[in-house]
């Protein structure tokens, strides 16, 4: 019994009291700090809860501002979209126009040039370059030169359109990409806390190389809508100098055409009384042949009628000439007849009057010959002038387009 009271492996009372009362106070340490950290959990959770709630305010309310800006800025491009929509469209009017014109004047270019051409078959001293011919010239050149400008307008135009275009195409980008971006934001703006299908996305923090700065989001809006403004500002302008053009060219063109109708008339009247006074000409040159071949008959006539005197005349004197010895007398009788054949035959052989006359008449002849000529050449010119020209260019018609 003395040697189981004296075991060294037992405690001694005061150990035992000694080791409960450190298990008190160490289970009583060891509840104050999990009690503290149980409140400072707490207080974190609330503070965190607090935060959250706080940046997802933030982030909602950046979201909203950024759905507004997206849709100041599309609104911004759908209205410059329209009007370059619009000013492309009635810029493809204007396109038509300058076509239509540009065909309107190939036949009156033609026609000039026809009649120019049909005017070097004049004959002649009618082959003169007289006002008409300037006038065409002039014409022509003015038609060349109208063909040309409208040429270069029409290509400017083209150009204008394509440019236009191409400002239609960044806006229509632009607003596509608006689109997909509002989508996109309305939807992360309907999302929840107690939204479904919201997952984590380890990725999602990453950025990145073709994120823009909102600074050169902005610029890129921007940059499209002053563009689209500059062509709907060029195209404006290009309007109204298509609409100068087309006025100018209409009146220009349409003053040089009745300055050639006038001087067409202005010259066939004047051939015409050219024409008519060659014709007067003519007549009095006919009358003048008829009375001249009537004075060459009548001297013909005349010469003839004396060939009886003379013959009676020269027989007489033949007979008397056999006179019998003193009888042959150069008596008065003798004389006489003597005179008589002299008179006559020198007035048969003086045909200067005759000679003179069909002189005459081969001159009148020639002249009516001349006039003649002179008349088909007026002929073939009023014919090329009026006919050919005149009646031609009577389907010019000089549109304002």
């Amino acid at each position: 019994m003395a040697k189981l009271l004296q075991d060294s492996s037992k405690l001694h009372p005061s150990e035992w009291h000694t080791a409960n009362r450190m298990q008190h106070a160490t289970t009583e340490s060891q509840k104050s700090r999990s009690e503290c950290m149980t409140a400072e959990s707490w207080r974190l959770v609330d503070e965190i809860e607090k935060t959250t709630q706080k940046t997802q305010s933030d982030v909602n309310k950046k979201l909203e501002q950024r759905q507004e800006e997206i849709k100041f800025w599309k609104q911004e491009l759908n209205n410059k979209l329209e009007q370059i929509v619009h000013e492309t469209e009635v810029l493809l009017t204007f396109k038509t126009r300058l076509e239509r014109a540009l065909e309107g004047c190939r036949e009156p270019l033609v026609i000039a040039q026809k009649c120019l051409l049909y005017r070097q078959r004049r004959v002649g001293v009618d082959l003169v370059h007289d006002e008409v011919e300037q006038e065409l010239v002039k014409e022509a050149e003015v038609l060349q030169g109208i063909i040309a400008l409208l040429g270069r307008t029409l290509k400017q135009t083209n150009e204008q359109i394509r440019r236009n275009r191409s400002a239609k195409y960044n806006l229509d980008m632009d607003l596509k990409d608006k689109f997909t971006a509002l989508t996109i934001d309305d939807y992360c703006a309907s999302l929840t806390n107690d939204s479904p299908h919201i997952v984590y996305a380890d990725d999602a923090m990453k950025l990145e190389g073709n994120f823009v700065s909102p600074e050169d989001w902005i610029d890129f809006s921007n940059i499209n809508v002053e563009k689209a403004d500059k062509e709907r500002n060029n195209s404006l302008a290009l309007k109204a100098l298509i609409d100068g053009i087309l006025s100018q060219t209409a009146n220009d063109l349409r003053k040089q055409c009745e300055m050639v109708n006038i001087t067409f008339r202005n010259r066939v009247k004047e051939v015409k009384d050219a024409k008519h006074k060659l014709e007067t000409l003519l007549a009095m040159v006919m009358d003048e042949i008829a009375s001249q071949e009537k004075n060459i008959a009548a001297l013909k006539k005349a010469i003839a009628d004396k060939e009886g005197p003379v013959k009676v005349a020269q027989t007489r004197l033949e007979v008397r000439n056999h006179r019998p010895n003193v009888e042959l007398c150069y008596d008065t009788v003798h004389s006489s007849l003597m005179s008589e054949v002299q008179e006559i035959t020198k007035n048969i052989q003086r045909q200067d009057a005759l000679a003179q006359a069909e002189a005459e008449l081969k001159a009148l002849s020639r002249r009516q010959l001349s006039l003649e000529e002179e008349i088909k050449v007026k002929e073939n010119s009023l014919y090329i002038d009026e006919v050919l020209c005149m009646q031609m260019r009577e389907s010019v018609c000089i549109n304002n387009y």
